[in-house]
């Protein structure tokens, strides 16, 4: 084989890797298949996020009903308020 004819076969393999290479990375880059992978990495986190979050309320009961409580304080502010100056006498 000639010096050419090794460079001409050389070259025709590597030209083939690279068109091997490019589809493969033109089928991992999709932007179907980011989408896809992107949606189950923030569905497997939320559910961790979730889960954990459930776990420290089972362990910390009283702090869980006290944070309950301060929150229905403050969304119950004005009615709090209004009754605590009925029972004073204030109108």
């Amino acid at each position: 084989m000639s010096d050419v004819a090794t460079a001409e076969a050389r070259a025709l393999a590597a030209r083939a890797r690279l068109t091997g290479t490019v589809e493969a990375l033109q089928s991992e880059l999709a932007p179907e298949k980011l989408a896809r992978v992107a949606l189950a990495e923030v569905s497997d986190g939320g559910a961790r996020a979730a889960q954990a979050s459930i776990d420290a309320a089972r362990r910390n009961p009283a702090a869980v009903a006290g944070a309950g409580a301060v929150a229905l304080a403050v969304l119950n502010r004005k009615r709090i308020a209004g009754l605590l100056r009925r029972l004073r006498g204030k109108p």
